[in-house]
């Protein structure tokens, strides 16, 4: 027997097995669910909702169309909400499922489209999702469309860890009705370090709006009430985080059992 080609096969098939594990482990296998459960509740913002930021129109671009926002104030100045709070229920927040290996189909689940209209992103939150090779081609997973007359926006993406940010995409809209496609450029993304998306307007930086990065389609966003709910869930027991871009986050395990609902909430402050 040849040692080193035994040794060298061996090897070879090590690798092969630990690099298919690693890849299968990533990859969300799309299903039918039948008699799935669900898991609804609100997330709670605990203390004083910080202050909204004030921000002073005259100090950037386009200083009198982007002063016909609803939101300006006398003297130019435009109040910022980053952590929306009503009655003590935090909005924006994204709820999901930690690892979840197939369940239900994606349908439009990571998708988003975010409209640059008056000087602000009318999106503020939402959860993206990285595309696979036919839609790295199709393109339809994420979008920036310049609802402005006459105004440059350049939407700038990042992903954000900690206080470093990667640069996925820059793209110039100088005209109503453009549209950045930048499904291609979310190819990068990894999932052990892409979790928190980032998007901001190059021209007026204070046109911001942030997403979650998400794996599986097993997520929702709160509304205004603070209420969330993911359906669709198979049975089973499962990491649930709850993520917000300036609240912070917070994991529970949480049992689902086949057709009926779970109820977690959870408990967020200012970062």
């Amino acid at each position: 027997m040849n040692y080193k080609k035994t040794v060298f096969g061996l090897c070879v098939i090590f690798i092969f097995a630990v690099t298919s594990t690693s890849f299968a482990a990533y990859k969300y296998m799309e299903g039918t669910v039948s008699n799935g459960g669900s898991i609804s509740g609100k997330i709670i913002f605990k203390g004083a909702a910080p202050e909204a930021i004030m921000e002073d129109l005259h100090k950037g671009k386009n200083v009198e169309f982007c002063a016909k926002h609803p939101d300006t104030k006398e003297g130019g100045i435009r109040s910022r909400v980053k952590v929306s709070v009503t009655d003590g229920k935090l909005k924006d927040t994204v709820v999901f499922i930690e690892n979840i290996e197939s369940g239900k189909a994606w349908g439009d689940a990571g998708k988003a489209n975010f409209d640059f209209r008056n000087c602000d992103v009318d999106q503020k939150v939402a959860a993206i999702r990285k595309p696979t090779k036919e839609e790295r081609k199709s393109g339809g997973i994420v979008t920036i469309t310049n609802q402005d007359t006459e105004i440059l926006h350049n939407p700038h993406g990042y992903s954000v860890v900690g206080a470093s940010r990667k640069t996925l995409f820059n793209k110039p809209l100088p005209s109503k009705g453009d549209v950045a496609e930048v499904t291609k450029n979310l190819a990068r993304l990894k999932k052990k370090k892409d979790k928190h998306f980032f998007l901001q307007c190059d021209q007026h930086n204070y046109m911001e709006a942030d997403a979650r990065i998400v794996w599986n389609p097993y997520y929702s966003i709160s509304g205004a009430d603070g209420t969330f709910k993911i359906d669709g869930i198979p049975a089973g027991k499962y990491k649930v985080t709850a993520w917000h871009p300036y609240a912070g986050q917070v994991t529970q395990e949480v049992t689902v059992s086949a057709g009926a609902e779970s109820v977690s909430d959870y408990d967020l402050a200012k970062k």
